[in-house]
């Protein structure tokens, strides 16, 4: 059993490293005065901060500690079998709840927010995109941006140069995408692990590059601008109501909420063809391979699976829908350039899949809202405002560690409709 002096003495430790971040980052504030730019301390504002963090720190030791021990583990396992029970109930009603939503969302909501939506929708078709290579296939991948650059660049260069439109240039893109999904796929047939997750990181930071210094195809770091933007059957969204624009078809006074309008629905059908096509192929032969070769590899190899296909079509399609994103975002800001498509991207579409839980298509939406939506939300609060989305991820990780949704639901079972799994019997680290 942990001694009573180690919660005390782990709580002073982490007020200390408090301490030592915040002190320099919240203790001195600039101001501009009329001598020039002066340091103000804030030795109370740092106070604060270290002593919430030593009491936060020490109730979450003792919490650890109060843990039911070994011999009560089957209590606990099917006190989580009744939580999961309860949250595959909850479910139904929570998933039409989020796509009635979406659908009225343009009804209900103002400009600000449906922009707001239409942010968050396109990183929910990401976390999606990736969910199938990690989630499903359990490949780390640390370069999942890109595929979104190479989408965006290719529907920007494509529309440009044959004049076709949005519609036209989407497959292309995806195509093209899942054609460099394919070949960051065979370099990296024999990596697992960390040599996996550095491979990919490399990757992405390699066609970023190239982006960045191929400035005759590419435009440099100028980027591409005047891509064309989507039409509806031919209509195209402008501010007057001439003959074949959206306006001046229905007879309606121009505004540019009609575009934003579009566009929100466009991204909006993407994601649920996203989803449509995760789940089919989930429960096809292809994704039950994805699934073994996530929870055991050498096991996949020994039943006589096809390791190289299997790793390919992962990366392939999940490279196809985030070139689908891509596309959907350079048409939706008219302007690419390299520094939209930094490391950065990786790791906020791979913390939504990881905090939403491996290979729940739930999860990713819900940690999609409290990523994207959260800090736009609270706006307001300037500064504090990203830290408390901070703290609020650490508490999330303490309290749930294997992220939103937790429970597993297998793909195929014997007998009957499918059972979820609780998180209580999943190994550690297995979605």
């Amino acid at each position: 059993m942990t001694n009573q002096g180690s919660p005390l003495r782990d709580a002073f430790l982490s007020a200390l490293v408090a301490l030592g971040l915040f002190a320099p980052m919240v203790g001195l504030q600039t101001h501009v005065g009329a001598h020039g730019i002066a340091l103000v301390p804030r030795p109370l504002a740092v106070a604060s901060l270290v002593g919430a963090v030593f009491v936060l720190r020490l109730a979450i030791r003792l919490w650890q500690g109060r843990r039911p021990a070994a011999g009560m583990s089957m209590m606990a396992g099917a006190a989580a079998g009744r939580i999961a029970l309860a949250a595959g109930r909850a479910r139904r009603f929570l998933v039409p709840a989020l796509l009635a939503l979406a659908l009225l969302m343009p009804v209900v909501a103002s400009r600000s927010t449906l922009d707001l939506g239409v942010l968050v929708l396109t990183y929910v078709m990401l976390g999606w995109g990736l969910n199938i290579v990690v989630g499903l296939a359990g490949l780390l991948d640390l370069g999942y941006v890109a595929f979104y650059a190479v989408g965006a660049y290719s529907y920007a260069l494509i529309a440009q140069a044959t004049g076709l439109g949005f519609w036209s240039c989407l497959p292309a893109a995806g195509a093209l995408a899942a054609l460099w999904g394919i070949t960051l796929g065979f370099p990296v047939l024999r990596l697992r692990g960390d040599y996996l997750a550095i491979v990919t990181l490399a990757f992405g930071e390699i066609i970023r590059i190239v982006l960045l210094n191929w400035v005759s195809l590419t435009g440099g770091p100028n980027g591409i601008s005047g891509i064309p933007r989507p039409t509806l059957f031919g209509l195209r969204f402008t501010m007057t109501d001439e003959p074949g624009t959206f306006a001046g078809f229905f007879h309606l006074a121009p505004s540019s909420a009609h575009r934003l309008v579009f566009l929100y629905y466009v991204i909006l059908a993407l994601a649920l063809l996203t989803n449509w096509v995760t789940l089919r192929l989930r429960r096809q032969p292809l994704g039950r391979v994805w699934e073994a070769l996530r929870e055991d590899e050498i096991a996949c190899r020994s039943l006589g699976i096809n390791i190289t296909t299997t790793k390919l079509t992962a990366f392939a399609v999940g490279a196809c829908f985030g070139g689908f994103a891509g596309a959907f975002f350079a048409t939706r800001q008219g302007f690419i350039s390299p520094e939209s498509f930094t490391f950065m991207e990786s790791a906020t579409v791979l913390a939504i899949v990881v905090l939403g839980g491996m290979g729940s298509q739930l999860g990713v939406v819900l940690a999609a809202l409290v990523m994207i939506g959260g800090p736009e939300m609270f706006r307001a609060l300037a500064d504090y405002r990203m830290l408390i989305f901070g703290l609020a991820l650490v508490v999330m990780m303490v309290l749930r560690p294997r992220g939103l949704v937790t429970e597993r639901k297998p793909s195929v079972s014997l007998g009957g409709a499918a059972r979820a799994i609780p998180a209580a019997l999943i190994a550690e680290g297995r979605s």
